[in-house]
């Protein structure tokens, strides 16, 4: 599902290359586009760490954030040509999070317990359908719609807690570190926002 919010997306459309070289988003498509393999390499030098870090958040395991990111440059090497995502940070980080939740939900059957990412899956499903309910692309391409509608509805605040939990999938106190919060506000707010998301979804016709 991408989900897009205010101030979420790092170095939107710019990334730091060796040497203060600054390398545009549009010049790293363009490698993609003329199939020339310096592509990858770029697209690591700029969103390695980016991606990395969201696979590490889900999986909490060195190897399979790794794999994960080095697959997400094989999706992208793929899928680019013919897509030209508008934002490739969000176009990047939206592989790595499918891939990450894809190994871990194929990993999960072999561990007890519930981590962060279960509890965070759990909290989400009380107001979103189930992927696996959402099979038809055109009903799945409607709810990502409604989502980044209502992200962007909320307050600013409101809309990077949100994200910050269930896109990066961080804990209650990492949270409440970043934005300089009380624990029980960042709980509180999630609560209230992930009320407000059903009530919207709803009233849109998306049954949960």
């Amino acid at each position: 599902m991408k989900l897009f919010c205010r101030n979420i997306v790092i170095k939107d459309g710019t990334a730091e290359m060796s040497g203060g070289w600054k390398l545009k988003d549009t010049e790293i498509l363009d490698l993609y586009f003329q199939r020339d393999q310096r592509a990858l390499a770029e697209t690591q030098k700029a969103y390695g760490n980016y991606c990395y870090s969201i696979a590490w958040r889900i999986l909490n395991d060195k190897e399979d954030a790794e794999e994960c990111v080095n697959d997400t440059w094989l999706k992208a090497w793929n899928a680019i040509p013919p897509s030209r995502p508008m934002k490739l940070s969000l176009f990047l980080g939206t592989i790595t999070r499918n891939l990450s939740l894809d190994r871990w939900k194929g990993k999960k059957a072999m561990k007890r317990g519930r981590g962060e990412t279960q509890v965070a899956l759990e909290e989400l499903s009380e107001c979103i359908p189930n992927n696996d309910c959402t099979e038809d692309a055109v009903e799945a391409a409607e709810l990502e719609r409604l989502l980044n509608s209502f992200l962007h509805m909320l307050p600013e605040r409101d809309c990077n807690v949100f994200l910050r939990r269930y896109w990066y999938v961080e804990d209650y106190a990492a949270i409440a570190e970043r934005y300089g919060l009380k624990l029980n506000t960042v709980k509180t707010s999630l609560f209230r926002t992930r009320n407000k998301l059903k009530d919207f979804l709803m009233k849109e016709g998306i049954v949960l």
